[in-house]
């Protein structure tokens, strides 16, 4: 079990974040932890999601150790056994309680990624605003965007405000949760930036992906970005097994040359099996590409291998034939 000052080392290699103007990051993953807990830090609040059974009073100090050694004002506990995602709807406060472990109730704090500010509600569930290892990939987003594009599995809306902020003229965020879509408007918000209602698009994916297939509407850049497992309207989604059928519906609605950004959070699927994957998606939407850019989480993750995410360029034969 770490100490304090066993974690300052950790801290340490993550100390130019906040001077490159990132203040949400991963302070301590489960490679430099045994596999037993990781802490996020946004702002001056703490998130600390544990992977092994501890008993109460090794919870409390290990909250205390990582308050202390990061100067935080609050840390908010996740418990995240293998079975988390069934028993999230049964004992979500036990598996996300609304009060720190530690410190004082931080609520909601505003933290930046590369100066760009976002609402994180440390206490509020196990996902708490902004998934921080995909901070490479937004970045690319804020480079690489322009014209139309469509944001999947939207969530809080960070792919689409990195994107409008990056010169996009037209953003489409899609996700099943009126909640988090209009949590999503307040990041935007933070950043002055306005957009209409019709920027944000509630319900299922695929039958929003079909529907702007059947409209004829095509984006510039297309971006991906699935749960790993989720039941919906659609049915079971596992995406080792379903990403080719998501790649086809994206490709419908991918303009020539345009791009689709692929990103998989899996640590049992391999860079190969999911190149492999989108290709055959995109071959059976009668598309070509190119996969040009490949990133990962980011350095603050201590070369975990989780997440893939791939940037394909479709071929200039029409959209979706």
């Amino acid at each position: 079990m770490q100490d304090a000052s066993q974690l300052r080392p950790l801290l340490a290699r993550r100390a130019h974040l906040p001077g490159e103007g990132t203040t949400i990051y991963r302070a301590a993953h489960t490679t430099e932890t045994g596999g037993v807990f990781t802490l996020d830090v946004a702002g001056d609040a703490g998130i600390l999601s544990l992977y092994a059974p501890l008993d109460p009073g090794q919870e409390l100090a290990l909250a205390a150790a990582c308050g202390e050694a990061a100067g935080l004002t609050a840390v908010y506990l996740k418990r995240r056994p293998v079975e988390a995602r069934h028993a999230a709807n049964v004992a979500r406060e036990w598996l996300s309680p609304p009060e720190p472990a530690w410190g004082e109730p931080r609520a909601e704090v505003t933290a930046l990624e590369g100066g760009v500010p976002f609402v994180i509600r440390p206490g509020a569930d196990l996902s708490v605003g902004l998934f921080s290892d995909a901070r490479p990939a937004r970045a690319y987003v804020r480079g690489a965007a322009s014209g139309r594009v469509l944001n999947t599995f939207a969530y809080t809306c960070g792919f689409g405000l990195m994107a409008r902020l990056g010169g996009a003229e037209v953003v489409k965020n899609v996700d099943l949760s009126r909640k988090v879509l209009a949590w999503g408007r307040e990041n935007y918000a933070l950043s002055a930036l306005n957009a209409p209602e019709t920027d944000f698009l509630y319900g299922d994916v695929f039958e929003w992906l079909t529907r702007l297939h059947r409209r004829q509407e095509h984006f510039d850049l297309v971006i991906l970005d699935p749960p790993s497992f989720a039941r919906g309207r659609s049915g079971v989604w596992r995406s080792e097994k379903d990403y080719a059928r998501l790649a086809t519906l994206a490709a419908g609605v991918t303009a020539p040359g345009g791009q689709v950004l692929a990103l998989l959070n899996h640590a049992g699927v391999q860079e190969a099996a999911f190149e492999r994957m989108v290709e055959a998606g995109l071959h059976q939407a009668g598309r070509t590409g190119r996969l040009g850019v490949r990133l990962a989480a980011g350095e603050d993750y201590a070369g975990a291998r989780h997440l893939k995410v791939h940037a394909w360029t479709l071929d200039k034969g029409p959209a979706g034939s």
